[in-house]
């Protein structure tokens, strides 16, 4: 592979990033929607998003034509990632179980070290490192956070979180062949199985207005959509170290968002994981960027 298309790949995966800075938005104009609902009635738009492309692409549905083990690690990263998530919050309180849920990035940094051809630098055990020191301050607010026995299983979820992405992400790669449009088949049963955790464990409701819909529906086209079928073809074919450092720029992103939506406030502790944040993703790309002059 060039540079240049490593590089294109990259920032193609980098899409990805900029649309999950949308999901706190998009999540918080969604009403009272409970989580697993929410899941499969975004998961079930970002799966049609997918068919259509196919539809038009005149593809069909050969790409789905994969091993088991394709789809098994495809609808363990979707739905496994989720699942795991919204236990964690059940059972923790949610800074906490956020912090310890956005440790993904950083594993991915360090695992993907075992890949082959990968090599780990310094700078990207830094850059992801002063990634996850700007995560912490913003999940936080600069107020520190102490961990308590008592929502213990909580905790162990929201790191099941981050290993499940992680080994996601990672294990990916090992099927670069497999091509991108496989991975809405992974989004219509990640939908199928999120509505029967719904049914299992929620109450049904419906989105209460039309901005509510209007929200669901962003959500399954963006950062439950689109950004899915970007973050594939980014961890299997563009530089996977950056791409883990860059995934912190994901809640920095998003609480910009919601100060420029007046749903939360700049302070300088925003200013100081901006900081951090954006230092640790450059000096993870630099070699990247040095690459693709």
């Amino acid at each position: 592979m060039t540079p240049l298309r490593r590089l294109r790949s990259t920032l193609l995966g980098g899409v990805a990033v900029l649309l999950w800075s949308l999901l706190a938005l998009f999540t918080a104009a969604s009403g009272a929607v409970p989580p697993f609902q929410l899941a499969a009635m975004s998961f079930a738009i970002g799966g049609a998003l997918g068919l259509v492309v196919l539809a038009s692409s005149g593809r069909g549905l050969a790409a789905w034509r994969q091993p088991w083990s394709v789809w098994a690690l495809g609808i363990a990263g979707l739905f496994g990632y989720h699942f795991a998530y919204f236990t964690a919050l059940r059972n923790a309180p949610p800074v906490e179980a956020g912090l310890i849920a956005y440790l993904w990035p950083l594993l991915i940094v360090l695992t993907s070290a075992l890949l082959p051809g990968e090599r780990l630098g310094w700078h990207h055990v830094a850059g992801a490192l002063a990634g996850f020191a700007g995560a912490a301050l913003i999940v936080t607010g600069g107020d520190g956070f102490g961990f308590r026995p008592q929502f213990a299983f909580g905790y162990v979820m929201a790191l099941v979180c981050a290993f499940v992405w992680t080994g996601y992400s990672v294990l990916s790669r090992r099927f670069g062949e497999v091509p991108t449009d496989v991975v809405a088949g992974h989004c219509v049963a990640t939908a199928a199985l999120a509505g029967l955790a719904h049914l299992a464990l929620e109450e049904t409701v419906l989105p209460a207005s039309g901005i509510e819909w209007l929200a669901i529906a962003g959500l399954g086209l963006g950062p439950v959509g689109a950004a899915f079928y970007a973050w594939d073809h980014g961890v299997k074919h563009g530089d996977i170290q950056v791409l883990g450092a860059l995934s912190y720029l994901a809640p920095l992103l998003s609480t910009l968002v919601l100060v420029v939506a007046g749903l939360a406030r700049a302070d300088a502790t925003l200013a100081a994981a901006c900081l951090l944040i954006t230092a640790g993703a450059a000096l993870a790309a630099k070699d990247l960027l040095r690459r693709g002059d």
